[in-house]
């Protein structure tokens, strides 16, 4: 009889639905009395956080990382945080305000810069004191990063993004409202999307993954996988949406505890050179990493292979969903109006795209 020894850890507690944001004021007033908001370029997502904390009666401090997360941005984060006496971390947005907020929190209570604490490149020093309380709410549907123990951070000198990780970084809450994701542009939902996928199946090949996760990772690739092109096509669907929110959450839970692949280990040093959204270069179609993974796939995975086949066959180039925008529903709000824009002068399918009747290009015994 084989032994099965495993561990798994995530977010102290987790709120999931549709108008959920509405739990984030007692909450976060159960844990500080001046808050971090920490957000992306676009401010004005935060404002809703905003209003619910302050009717709370709780203190804000808006500060914005207008791209992904590099170690200067989170050293002036902690520098804002400290000079107006934050002792909470609030981070609404898509992995890049939620990872900077993380980092922000650990450092608010560890000193030295971010480089002393990240891996690879750095001292990897361990955390020695808690982290300040974090509450972590994701407005797109990709990266998990609510409940996850790490912050992936830009190192620009040596050009490649690596984690500061710790058991100590898990959100004390983390809050996954739907609603937040319906004004997406569809590019952005595509790359978000990708990712969700993307961690929802190297999990469930890894070495590490035990039996919790790789019920999660199931889980979340069907999710995934029927869910995606829908939310992309019109980005109102609250089923798909709600969907996809899963999806990520189930990823980010696997991920936490089994780790990631060869796709995630490209990705790092990739987005690290060039200005790629992550989920851009996390992409689906990836036959040939799953042939190196480290763990068979068993007979039971045989119904979720059909249905990366069936994904990959009717989105033969991931990328192209991004560069092909369907015009946006009414119910998508206004960045889905700027988005597609901005993507009219993207170019024609791509010369090898299959016919719909032609079958799937098997890339895998």
């Amino acid at each position: 009889m084989v032994s099965v020894e495993f561990e798994f850890a995530t977010a102290a507690r987790v709120v999931f639905g549709a108008g959920s944001l509405a739990q984030l004021g007692p909450a976060a007033a159960a844990l500080g009395g001046r808050a971090l908001l920490v957000t992306g370029r676009d401010v004005d997502r935060a404002l809703p956080a905003a209003q619910v904390l302050r009717a709370a009666g709780i203190a804000v401090q808006l500060w914005s990382v207008s791209g992904e997360p590099g170690t200067a941005d989170v050293e002036a984060g902690v520098l804002t945080a400290r000079a107006g006496g934050c002792d909470l971390v609030v981070a609404i947005g898509g992995g890049s305000p939620l990872d900077a907020g993380k980092a922000i929190a650990a450092l608010l209570t560890n000193d030295g810069p971010p480089l002393d604490y990240l891996e690879v490149v750095g001292r990897g020093r361990a955390l020695e004191r808690e982290p300040a309380p974090f509450i972590a709410v994701p407005t797109t549907a990709g990266t998990g990063s609510e409940v996850t123990r790490n912050a992936v951070l830009t190192a620009s000198e040596q050009r490649v993004k690596v984690s500061l990780r710790s058991p100590k970084m898990l959100p004390r809450l983390a809050i996954v409202d739907p609603l937040l994701t319906l004004s997406l542009p569809p590019g952005v939902t595509a790359d978000c999307g990708l990712d969700a996928l993307t961690q929802c199946l190297e999990p469930l090949v890894s070495n590490r993954g035990n039996p919790i996760t790789d019920g999660l990772a199931r889980e979340g690739l069907g999710r995934a996988s029927r869910s995606l092109r829908r939310a992309w096509a019109d980005g109102g669907d609250l089923e798909a949406r709600t969907q996809m929110c899963a999806a990520s959450l189930l990823g980010g839970m696997a991920l936490a505890n089994a780790a990631l692949g060869a796709v995630h280990g490209l990705a790092g040093p990739i987005g690290g050179m060039f200005p790629a959204p992550h989920g851009a270069v996390s992409l689906p179609d990836k036959a040939p990493v799953k042939d190196l993974a480290s763990r068979p796939v068993d007979n039971s995975m045989s119904a979720f292979r059909r249905e990366l086949d069936s994904l990959t066959y009717k989105w033969p180039n991931c990328r192209s969903i991004a560069n092909h925008e369907p015009h946006p529903s009414p119910s998508a709000g206004p960045h889905a109006a700027a988005e597609a824009r901005s993507t009219a002068h993207r170019a024609s399918p791509p010369r090898w795209q299959r016919s719909p009747r032609q079958p799937p290009r098997r890339i895998h015994p």
